[in-house]
């Protein structure tokens, strides 16, 4: 039976205190650099998604940092390319979007099926380089929500 991911999935924006902020390069998209994200797994709450693509993505354990749900959404059309993963008719993906501040940058541990490399931004230059516009939102809304 083939399995579907679900259109609902989260986007975690991994920052520091200082405002820098982590992008990962896609490995299916060379060049394209985004914050970590994921599609929900059955049975999941949107927190556990978000600690799940977190570890599996960076290797960070959010439970144990300051995880926290932005209780925003974004829904926008999944990219035709990428609709093969979804059951037929499936157009729209709902995107919930969460924070997680370190008190500094840290190295991470790449899931190379994934990403290809990494890298800690100032916030202004991470928001102009995701190809991802719900992405440079939620970067752009970093000064008001990062916790000193």
């Amino acid at each position: 039976m083939v399995q579907y991911k679900q259109p609902v999935s989260v986007l975690v924006v991994i920052y520091t205190a200082a405002g820098e902020v982590l992008l990962l390069e896609r490995a299916d998209h060379p060049g394209y650099w985004q914050s970590v994200t994921g599609s929900r797994d059955d049975g999941e709450t949107l927190t556990d998604t978000a600690i799940r693509e977190v570890r599996e993505e960076t290797g960070l354990d959010a439970r144990r940092l300051e995880l926290t749900d932005w209780q925003s959404q974004n829904i926008y059309e999944i990219y035709p390319h990428w609709r093969y993963r979804y059951a037929p008719g499936i157009t729209h993906n709902t995107e919930h979007v969460f924070g997680l501040q370190l008190p500094h940058t840290i190295d991470i541990q790449l899931a190379p099926r994934e990403h290809l490399n990494y890298q800690w931004l100032a916030w202004q230059d991470a928001a102009e380089k995701v190809f991802s516009t719900s992405n440079c939102a939620a970067i752009l809304e970093l000064p008001q929500r990062i916790q000193t």
